[in-house]
Parts: C-alpha cells; sequence; structure tokens
C-alpha cells in the first residue's frame, strides 16, 4: 500500500498513452506528418531541457556517447515519428494501439540477430501467435468505414513504427550498460530520452522544412492544436517522466505490466472521441498478440535453457 500512489500514476499513464492514438488520429488528418511532428517536438525538447535543468540533472553525454544517442534519435525520434504520423493518417486508433504492442517482440528478435540472444520456442511461438493477432486485425478490423487497403497501408506504418523503437531500445540497451572510455558512467534512460530527442528534432527539422513548402497549408482546428499538444505534454514528458518514476520504485517489471493497458484505453477512446467501432475482433487480436508477448517473455525452464 505505501506504493499506491505510484500505481495510481501507471494507471493514468497507461490511460494517456492509450488516449494519444486518437490524438494522432486527429492530428495526421489535419497536418502534414512531418511538420506535426516537428511542431510536437519542439515543445517537447523545450520541456525536457527545462526539467533537466530544474531537476539539477543537466548531463552531457560524452563524444562516444553522442554518436550512440544519434542512432537512438534516427530510429526513436526521426523514423518512429514519421511512421506513427503517416500510420495514423490512415488507420483507425483503436488498430494502432493493437499494432504497436508488437514492439517488445520486434526487440527481442533484434535481440537475437545483435546482442547473441538465443531464440526460444517460446520466443518462436509468440511471433506466431502475435502474427495470427494482426492477421485478424487485417481481415476482420470492425473500423469498415475506413477503405480495407488504407487500413492496411495504415497498419504498416504503425508495424514499422514498432520495429523502429524496437531498433532504439537495442542500442539503449547496449548504451546503458556500457561504458566508454571518454565517459565516467553510462547513460541513464532518462538522458538518452532527453538528448536523442534533441537529436531526432534536428533530424526531423529539415525534412519539415521541405514538407512545409510543398504541403498545402490550412489553419488547424482547436482539436488538431489540442491533439498536438496532448501527445507533446501529456503523453510525451509527464508520461514518460511518470513511468520512469514507476521503474525507479517498484521496479522495471511491475511498471511495464501497465503497458498491456494502453490499447484497451485506445480503442475506448477512439470509440468515445472519434466514434471507432467496438467489436469482437479487436478482443481477439488483443488475446492473440498480447498472448504472444507474454509467451515471448515468459521464463525458460532449466531444461529448455540447456536446449
Amino acid at each position: 500500500m505505501n506504493n499506491v500512489a505510484i500505481h495510481v500514476k501507471l494507471i493514468i499513464v497507461a490511460a494517456i498513452w492509450g488516449f494519444g492514438w486518437p490524438a494522432g488520429r486527429v492530428v495526421a488528418t489535419e497536418l502534414p506528418p512531418i511538420g506535426s511532428a516537428w511542431v510536437r517536438y519542439v515543445m517537447v525538447v523545450i520541456m525536457f531541457l527545462a526539467y533537466l535543468k530544474w531537476s539539477n540533472q543537466w548531463i552531457l553525454p560524452s563524444k562516444t556517447q553522442w554518436k550512440h544517442v544519434a542512432w537512438i534519435g534516427l530510429f526513436s525520434t526521426f523514423v518512429y515519428q514519421s511512421m506513427f504520423m503517416y500510420g495514423m493518417r490512415y488507420t483507425a486508433a483503436g488498430d494502432a494501439s493493437l499494432m504497436i504492442t508488437f514492439n517488445p517482440l520486434f526487440t527481442a528478435f533484434l535481440a537475437v540477430l545483435f546482442l547473441g540472444e538465443r531464440m526460444s520456442w517460446r520466443l518462436f511461438g509468440g511471433l506466431v501467435l502475435a502474427f495470427a493477432g494482426v492477421a485478424v486485425l487485417f481481415l476482420a478490423s470492425p473500423n469498415t468505414d475506413i477503405p480495407e487497403m488504407e487500413r492496411w497501408i495504415g497498419n504498416a506504418f504503425i508495424a514499422g513504427a514498432a520495429f523502429a523503437w524496437a531498433a532504439s531500445t537495442i542500442i539503449m540497451k547496449r548504451v546503458m550498460t556500457d561504458i566508454p572510455e571518454d565517459a565516467e558512467a553510462p547513460l541513464s534512460p532518462l538522458h538518452l530520452t532527453v538528448w536523442s530527442s534533441v537529436i531526432g528534432l534536428l533530424i526531423l527539422t529539415p525534412w519539415a522544412g521541405i514538407e512545409a513548402l510543398e504541403a498545402n497549408w490550412t489553419m488547424p482546428s482547436v482539436e488538431a492544436w489540442a491533439g498536438i499538444l496532448f501527445l507533446a505534454v501529456f503523453s510525451t514528458v509527464m508520461a514518460y517522466v511518470w513511468f520512469a518514476e514507476g521503474i525507479r520504485v517498484i521496479g522495471a517489471g511491475p511498471s511495464a505490466f501497465y503497458i498491456y493497458l494502453v490499447p484497451p484505453f485506445g480503442i475506448l477512446g477512439g470509440w468515445l472521441l472519434l466514434n471507432e467501432q467496438l467489436g469482437t475482433s479487436l478482443v481477439v487480436a488483443f488475446a492473440l498478440i498480447v498472448g504472444g508477448v507474454l509467451l515471448a517473455q515468459s521464463k525458460q525452464t532449466p531444461t529448455e535453457q540447456a536446449s
């Protein structure tokens, strides 16, 4: 009971991340994708830097660490945000919130390729289950008011976003454990997130400029501006700080459990705010994908480890 406040914050974080999907859908249908991501991250970087200064955590990466941070910024900010905004232009918020749960499976698969971890039957089985869930989502989504091909394109972009985030996670695992010769300590998740956001904003800037020259700009609605503010202030800065606090107080495993609440909140947000459809296919897809993730992340028995 001593950590009730932390658990309440983590539930709020799951709700914020879930309602971020309909917010992204509103923004993506009104504004150019790269430009809207750029506006969001201008606000994010200002708030993150102010938070580091206010909390007396102003630590700069070393020269070697900056190289790793640049790769993380490329994948976690530039590629992820581009894929996210393009995906939300085409698909439903509820469908997208389910697709993004592929992130831990992609991370586990990349760990096999680049970190020398073993491909277990649990990981393979988890991938099969999750792909079955994606098949249900592609073929039987209740959001039939969106043309099928558009939903497929959007879902593919969101899968690409999940893959980009997984790639950045693999790099982060190395940076958080390795101490290069020109650094005194590994970078924390907070500092990796802040400085990779700065790099990602720098990468976004020229692309946003090119897009601005070619796009037909119209005055965004109040809902679109509210969506950008929600994604920047709540979904990125506040939610991350609270989630990091949860990891520090109750641990990474218990905190990660709350991520599984994000898709239900995303589906609920799409239904409440965008009049998206509910259906049993979403429940089936959620059960298969999350079941696959849980199977892939379950601990192996000693017999399995020795095989």
